[in-house]
């Protein structure tokens, strides 16, 4: 019969919480001996039970040296970590004193302030800031220039729409008017022409109305 997946929560039964404590901590042990002789691992296990007693298991030398071993390890990974931050922090202050530093000499420039004792680097800084604050205002421009293309080519969209509904207005006016002449009963013509199905010219117009009002939210 196959065992179903075991539910993992804690067991209220202290007897059978005791039996499951003891053999899996014999287990977990075992592995752990086995994954050490198998890999070459050095392996270091501590065990407090429920009732605070230890057992413990190292698979090279002492519990002791393993412990100092990962205090070393630890520290070298702290300390690396703590100088990969330094270095980047000192590496975002050269930056922003570089940044004030061109952000200067442009106010001096500005204003005519100009010194006469500027370095050759500092010109070739300065050069190199103009040149990015050109390209940014150039691509802030082609943005822009693009954004109003994009709303004329939408204006003359609803242009043409607006276009096309008044020539097919006046299409169906024409048409209407050219119709033949009605007749009366008896067949002869009464002289009123049939308008049947015509809107009025208000209706037209508020119509376009609507039609320019769309135009000018867009």
């Amino acid at each position: 019969m196959v065992r179903g997946k075991r539910q993992m929560k804690r067991i209220e039964n202290p007897v059978h919480q005791q039996v499951s404590f003891c053999k899996r901590r014999r287990g977990l042990l075992k592995k752990a001996k086995e994954l050490s002789i198998l890999c070459d691992a050095d392996i270091g296990i501590i065990i407090f039970s429920k009732h605070g007693k230890l057992y413990e298991l190292a698979t090279k030398g002492t519990m002791h040296g393993m412990i100092e071993g990962y205090k070393e390890t630890w520290s070298a990974a702290e300390a690396e970590e703590e100088a990969h931050k330094s270095l980047e922090l000192k590496q975002e202050v050269d930056v922003l004193k570089q940044e004030i530093q061109m952000l200067q000499m442009g106010f001096r420039y500005r204003f005519g302030n100009r010194s006469e004792n500027e370095t050759l680097d500092e010109l070739h800084g300065m050069e190199r800031y103009l040149e990015n604050r050109i390209r940014l205002v150039r691509t802030e421009k082609m943005q822009n220039m693009f954004q109003e293309v994009q709303l004329l080519r939408n204006k003359e969209e609803m242009l043409e729409a607006a276009n096309e509904f008044l020539q097919g207005k006046a299409l169906e006016q024409n048409f209407i008017f050219n119709m033949p002449p009605a007749t009366a009963g008896n067949g002869v013509f009464d002289g009123t022409p049939v308008l049947t199905g015509l809107q009025s010219p208000l209706i037209i117009q508020n119509e376009v109305f609507q039609i320019l009002e769309a135009m000018n939210c867009t």
